[in-house]
């Protein structure tokens, strides 16, 4: 946990401070970021930018506690995934035919979360942003709907595909 004390060196420049906070949050940030790119090298980048993003507006943050100051992290990463998904992976939402997604899975009688994790990372683009947003961030859809630009209705029926596909992959898996 990064410390009140941690965040003011680092505000002063401090390289040894500015590493641990790095070092704190860099491989959590990855997995969440990973999430939403499916490429490693992708995800990795978005990090680095992210962390950019942090330390120079790390002024901007008033430092309460280390759960808050975690969670403006992974706002920042959030918001620098759905640039990069914008610019790079041309977020689109549309119709998608169920029976052209391709996966391997793991075909066990319990859901771990690699299987979760492979089940959301096999969704088109647009329902995999949408259920990350929904259902493990905690975005209302009408913050997704803000966020993505989208209508609020496009948000849930998103959602409501994503989780028909879920199910959908999970027959298929025998999951």
């Amino acid at each position: 946990m990064i410390e009140k004390r941690t965040v003011k060196l680092c505000l002063k420049g401090n390289r040894k401070a500015q590493k641990l906070l790095y070092n704190s949050y860099a491989e959590k940030m990855f997995v969440h970021c990973y999430r939403y790119v499916k490429q490693k090298e992708d995800a990795e980048e978005i990090v680095s930018e992210g962390f950019i993003k942090v330390f120079l507006n790390l002024s901007n943050v008033e430092y309460r506690d280390a759960p808050s100051f975690e969670g403006w992290i992974k706002r920042i990463m959030i918001n620098e995934c759905l640039m990069f998904l914008r610019k790079k992976e041309r977020l689109v939402f549309n119709e998608l035919e169920m029976n052209t997604v391709e996966t391997a899975f793991k075909v066990e009688g319990i859901l771990e979360a690699e299987d979760i994790y492979s089940l959301v990372v096999a969704l088109p683009i647009g329902y995999r942003t949408v259920f990350n947003l929904f259902a493990i961030e905690g975005f209302s859809h009408k913050e997704i709907a803000q966020q993505l630009g989208i209508k609020e209705s496009t948000s849930r029926s998103q959602l409501a595909k994503s989780r028909r596909m879920l199910k959908i992959l999970m027959a298929k898996t025998n999951i």
